[in-house]
């Protein structure tokens, strides 16, 4: 007589390791990957705070892109335990070798009075909007919550704040602020996308404003029609989570790092010259910060102005889609940040190329005799081409 659906699951579950809910809350408190193998609908009901939502049907395909070392431990869970035990065997066959599957699913660890959380309430149009990152295991509707309520304050509405902006706005990140005091010049639309010819003189928050929420109304757009100073830097700054430079001088870049510095805010930093351009991420509570790499900007004969070199066109695209990048993953928190790492493009030879940084011990702002106040700082402006490396 062939085994029954009850045989099955009995013979598995003689396979398995399974935990009752006190013990699958420690393991994952202590880091194991929490497994949610319901359905989205499912789902939608409550689920464990932090675990990963991959449909027991996906599961094959998707686990590798959410647990990449095989020896991690992972709590897997279902509604009551029967397809997360199928789910365990699975994954064990894989070769995930520290699996265990919860006894009684997530109605077991309501049951238990564990802390449980509900998904964000998406309208029918952000549900269509964001499907395509729902469909990332490493998103999801978890990250894409995180992208809504996030706060990222966006440093020139320019050659790379036009790209990052017009894709952080897509992307559904809630609040933009935008700092610029210029107006749109004809001179800008050969790299500036988020402005048009009929927007000259008009000034460059007020376009980005119109373009970002034209695109993606989701998004709001907080204006900072002002040039950056000392003495109001930490009052813009401060409701914001990250900042992305897209700067084009060294007297903002070297001012929006010792303020972020000074106030814990992650920099994602980029620039750009003719036809090379640099990406990376800059936090001092992890990594080094602008002045670890480029402790004193270099003297004016040796950065010539943008203006009198030129710049590619493209290459902001490039260089601020990066930059976008990079704030999207600090925001859901997912992949490697730049943190420590300076990424090269060159254009004309289409390659990129990466240099490890260090933070530097006696660095200015964040070494071991750093300042409490920037009261004692020049910032005078000079330039915007890059820096050469030492």
């Amino acid at each position: 007589m062939p085994p029954t659906y009850t045989d099955l699951l009995a013979e598995v579950k003689t396979r398995i390791r399974e935990v009752d809910a006190t013990t699958a809350q420690e393991l994952i408190t202590g880091g194991a990957h929490a497994i949610d193998v319901r359905e989205p609908d499912e789902v939608e009901q409550g689920y464990v705070p932090g675990a990963k939502a991959i449909p027991r049907g996906f599961l094959e395909s998707r686990i590798e892109t959410t647990v990449h070392d095989r020896d991690e431990p992972i709590v897997v869970y279902c509604a009551g335990g029967a397809r997360s035990a199928f789910a365990a065997e699975t994954l064990q066959s894989l070769g995930y070798t520290n699996v265990v599957s919860l006894i009684g699913g997530f109605n077991a660890w309501k049951s238990a009075g564990l802390a449980w959380t509900t998904p964000f309430a998406f309208t029918p149009d952000q549900a269509k909007r964001y499907s395509r990152h729902f469909l990332l295991p490493e998103v999801g509707a978890v990250g894409q919550q995180k992208l809504l309520n996030a706060k990222v304050l966006l440093i020139g509405a320019g050659g790379l704040g036009s790209p990052a902006g017009l894709y952080l706005a897509a992307a559904g990140v809630g609040t933009l602020g935008i700092v610029d005091d210029d107006v749109v010049d004809t001179s800008n639309l050969q790299r500036q996308v988020l402005h048009t010819t009929d927007r000259i003189g008009t000034s460059k928050v007020e376009s980005a404003r119109q373009t970002l929420s034209a695109l993606n109304p989701d998004v709001k757009i907080v204006a900072h029609e002002l040039r950056l100073t000392k003495d109001n830097v930490f009052d813009v700054i401060a409701d914001y989570d990250l900042i992305v430079d897209g700067s084009d001088n060294f007297a903002t870049r070297y001012l929006i790092n010792d303020a972020a510095v000074l106030s814990n805010k992650p920099v994602v930093h980029g620039s750009i010259f003719r036809f090379d351009g640099q990406v990376s991420v800059f936090d001092a509570s992890t990594g080094p910060c602008y002045r670890c790499l480029f402790p004193d900007p270099p003297p004016p004969d040796l950065a010539p102005n943008c203006s009198e070199a030129g710049v590619l066109g493209v290459l902001p695209g490039v260089i601020g889609v990066l930059q976008a990048t990079e704030a999207v993953k600090l925001i859901i928190g997912i992949g490697e940040p730049l943190t420590g790492r300076l990424l090269l493009y060159d254009a004309l030879e289409a390659s990129f190329r990466t240099v490890h940084l260090d933070k530097d011990p006696e660095c200015p702002i964040c070494g071991s005799h750093a300042p409490t106040s920037i009261a004692h700082i020049d910032y005078s402006d000079i330039s915007c081409a890059i820096p050469a490396l030492a």
